[in-house]
């Protein structure tokens, strides 16, 4: 089968397509034909070698010292299931799911192997691409959000970096929750920031953060242009500031009201999220769709700073978007 393989950590032209053998489907797994799946900061940063401040060592002993231990990056997906074992019972050959291979990673290939519990079925009113997209930046938001804290009615929150995969997904989960929604973002995505639920807009590029006046509930920084001291300084008197990209220093002086860590990788939020979209309460943002054989291409974009929302890669060329 066809995989997008890297052997080097360095830049996107590392990747490249090879022929691998199929994955072998173990007990309490299914395998899974791809149709789409998701290009994240996460695999963009693996892939470079480039990880938050002071986590560069620890980094490379997970995945792997002087070269890349797993060479297929890609961990949310959408797909068809291509074979079951004997003892599966909640799944079917033909079934649309998506869902998370989490660090053993593997998504950018034509077929994967994964556990059955990291599966939720894929309704069939959402593409594949809206699902592979939603996953990653939508359990990040629903998790910081939601459960570390607690948005609800008359919250006021602060999303920096509103345009990205986390963001977008992050001002549209808050809005939904009740609270009233200031993005921060630059020049080109005002408008769709407002359009996914914000009232109001901030533009980077023309005003500083520690210029205004107002302060917020909930200061959320997605993309990790913020400290715990310059995210303290914006909130009100019971505010909380999350930082969802934050180095080891920073990490380690997260307590009280200053929250950092990553998100777990649950079938139910996937499966919130889902209903969500069916509803019309969330959309997936896209920013470009590749075909697998232009990976490069796909990493160049994730690289280049001005990606909006998610990078979608279709490791089957046909029928990706049904």
């Amino acid at each position: 089968m066809k995989a997008a393989l890297f052997s080097a950590y360095g830049p996107p032209s590392n990747v490249r397509i090879g022929d691998v053998p199929p994955p072998t489907r173990r007990r309490g797994q299914v395998l899974v034909d791809v149709r789409a799946a998701a290009l994240t900061a996460a695999d963009a940063r693996i892939r470079g070698a480039r990880f938050p401040p002071g986590f560069g060592i620890p980094a490379r002993m997970m995945f792997g010292l002087t070269k890349p231990r797993r060479q297929i990056l890609g961990s949310n997906f959408s797909g068809t299931i291509a074979a079951v074992g004997p003892e599966e019972a909640n799944f079917a050959v033909g079934d649309e799911v998506c869902g998370t291979t989490g660090l053993a990673f593997g998504a950018h290939a034509e077929q994967l192997a994964v556990a059955t519990k990291r599966l939720v079925r894929k309704p069939a009113s959402i593409t594949h691409d809206d699902a592979a997209a939603v996953l990653f930046g939508g359990c990040t938001a629903l998790h910081f959000l939601r459960d570390k804290a607690t948005v609800g009615d008359g919250v006021s929150v602060l999303v920096n970096g509103a345009s990205g995969a986390v963001g977008t997904n992050a001002v549209q989960l808050a809005r939904h929750f009740g609270a009233t929604v200031t993005g921060v973002t630059s020049t080109p995505n005002v408008d769709l920031v407002k359009d996914l639920g914000a009232t109001t807009v901030i533009d980077y590029t023309t005003t500083d953060l520690d210029t205004i006046d107002e302060r917020f509930d909930v200061v959320f920084d997605t993309v990790g242009t913020l400290t715990i001291q310059s995210g303290r300084a914006l909130l009100t008197e019971r505010g909380v500031v999350i930082l969802a990209v934050a180095g080891l220093a920073e990490t380690l002086r997260a307590r009280g009201n200053a929250v950092t860590g990553t998100a777990p990788d649950r079938p139910a939020d996937m499966a919130e999220l889902l209903g969500l979209m069916e509803s019309g309460a969330l959309r997936a943002v896209i920013d470009h769709a590749y075909d697998l054989d232009d990976i490069a291409s796909a990493h160049e974009r994730a690289d280049s700073g001005r990606k909006v929302g998610n990078i979608v890669v279709h490791p089957r060329q046909h029928h990706a978007r049904g």
